[in-house]
């Protein structure tokens, strides 16, 4: 089976997916969604993957093939001789020479994060183009694909939770809340206030970048989400059509299925 692993800031969002027949494709069954680890030895992560196996009854033995998408350099290394170690494989990583099948053409495509590259390939694959990518983690990134299929660019923002802890740090009074959906507009309360506005105030910011990006692309663009925030900020949303939380796994499997000869050959699984 193929285990998928996407490196986030603050999760770590993994995904194991058993083949499919020739005409079907390969099925996810399983996924987990853990914090990524500041400091962390390659056994305490091995042991970690061990226990979220053991807890769906899916042995590690099981995985044949294993591809990463990083955007924490750090941990890149410690992941590599987790895979070595704990799988005997080789792992695939998402980065510059590898086969997506999306061109990119910004001014440094080295610079654009491989997780973008990767909901791009996702999107592209269900949707088609024009299409707009939001993925709402700790930053949130609009990534644009062409009607060809070309990642033309997009823009980066500041994410939901690090603009709460902002507010919380500067503001000394005001009470750290779980942000969620307000019932009303006009808050009679401090904690409703805050919602209002860390809410409905998001959701202005996400709606103002899609409106200007629609009316650059055409009004055929169609718009998906994903992220842990998605559902939240995507219901309040006028422009966002679908969520899909599996695009960041799906597009790694099939990024992976795209380089599947060349990485047996250079010696992984």
């Amino acid at each position: 089976m193929l285990l998928v692993m996407d490196v986030g800031n603050t999760n770590i969002v993994l995904g194991l997916y058993r083949p499919g027949a020739e005409d079907t494709p390969s099925e996810l069954v399983a996924n987990w969604r853990i914090t990524t680890p500041a400091r962390q030895t390659t056994d305490e992560f091995g042991v970690l993957l061990r226990n979220l196996f053991a807890l769906k009854d899916l042995k590690i033995e099981s995985v044949t093939e294993i591809a990463i998408s990083s955007v924490v350099p750090p941990l890149d290394s410690m992941l590599r001789q987790v895979c070595e170690t704990y799988f005997k494989l080789k792992p695939l990583f998402v980065e510059m020479g590898v086969k997506t099948g999306m061109p990119v053409l910004t001014d440094n495509p080295a610079e654009v994060g491989a997780d973008r590259i990767v909901n791009c390939v996702a999107a592209f694959e269900r949707f088609g183009g024009p299409c707009i990518v939001v993925d709402m983690g700790t930053a949130t990134t609009f990534d644009v694909i062409s009607k060809k299929g070309e990642f033309i660019g997009g823009a980066i923002a500041p994410g939901l939770g690090i603009s709460a802890d902002a507010l919380f740090a500067r503001a000394a009074r005001l009470p750290r809340i779980d942000v969620k959906k307000p019932s009303k507009v006009i808050g009679t309360g401090t904690v409703d206030n805050l919602q209002i506005g860390l809410y409905y105030g998001y959701i202005g910011l996400v709606d103002g970048i899609l409106e200007r990006m629609i009316a650059e692309m055409g009004p055929d663009t169609k718009t998906v989400a994903t992220g842990g925030l998605a559902k939240l900020i995507a219901g309040g949303s006028k422009y966002i059509a679908a969520v899909d939380d599996m695009l960041t796994l799906t597009g790694l499997r099939i990024i992976y299925e795209r380089n599947l000869d060349r990485h047996k050959r250079r010696g992984g699984a």
